[in-house]
């Protein structure tokens, strides 16, 4: 069995929303959701890919099943505090994620092959990702979240990203969360996680305003425009004609 908060099996659906379609959504679900434990934070992340970006090269053709690994934080983290190492699959639309946590140094010598797991199962499959794969680092995203939980207690969860920003330089942790935008700066990227299907009163409320699920990958939007297109931020007409 996974240790709590190290494994995750869902649904996430992506949605990129207008000022005016967030503060609709905002309202919508007032009745229905609570705000998070935690309800605002910045997420911190360094995705690993091949020395030629295979994994995200695949990732963009859609295939039945994709996986990633990337290394989180939430906030800029000092010596002593804990990171995340996430191995992120997708097959046939439903999610699974799996992780471990380390210290940011304990996790930077491991995943450069210099350090040792932690021996349990989630370590071990990683320790096969970087054996078969040889990742290394490739690109820093970052983004500001409001998180939402179901007000029933249920598993619903749906959080709002801005500030969306990467770097290419200094793709490290421990050395700010500070980036060019990714996004327009007044798109939302909104994401619905749930294990099963929508309540009937999300599903009326996104259908009334008239927003819909788009395929989003942060890392592989930063790919397609900074690396192959040398762009700047992408406007949410490009990356919904680009889904």
């Amino acid at each position: 069995m996974c240790e709590v908060q190290s494994c995750f099996k869902r649904y996430e659906k992506k949605y990129l929303l207008t000022p005016t379609q967030y503060r609709a959504v905002r309202q919508g679900m007032a009745s229905w959701m609570t705000p998070d434990a935690h309800p605002k934070y910045s997420i911190s992340n360094v995705y690993y890919d091949t020395a030629n970006y295979d994994l995200i090269r695949a990732s963009l053709e859609k295939p039945v099943y994709k996986e990633k690994l990337r290394l989180r934080s939430y906030g800029v983290p000092g010596a002593a505090d804990p990171v995340f190492i996430e191995c992120k699959k997708k097959f046939d639309g439903v999610v699974y994620k799996r992780r471990i946590t380390m210290q940011p140094q304990e996790a930077i010598r491991y995943l450069q092959g210099t350090g040792e797991g932690n021996g349990s199962q989630i370590s071990r499959e990683i320790d096969w990702f970087l054996q078969f794969y040889q990742p290394v680092p490739k690109a820093f995203i970052a983004y500001d979240r409001e998180a939402w939980a179901a007000a029933d207690g249920g598993e619903l969860r749906i959080t709002f990203d801005t500030a969306l920003r990467v770097r290419s330089n200094d793709v490290d942790l421990r050395l700010g969360d500070h980036g060019v935008p990714l996004l327009d700066d007044d798109l939302i990227l909104m994401e619905i996680k749930i294990p099963g299907a929508a309540p009937l009163w999300l599903s009326r409320l996104l259908s009334e305003h008239q927003i819909y699920s788009t395929s989003f990958s942060k890392y592989g939007l930063y790919y397609q425009k900074f690396v192959l297109g040398g762009r700047s931020a992408v406007s949410r007409k490009e990356v919904l004609l680009s889904a």
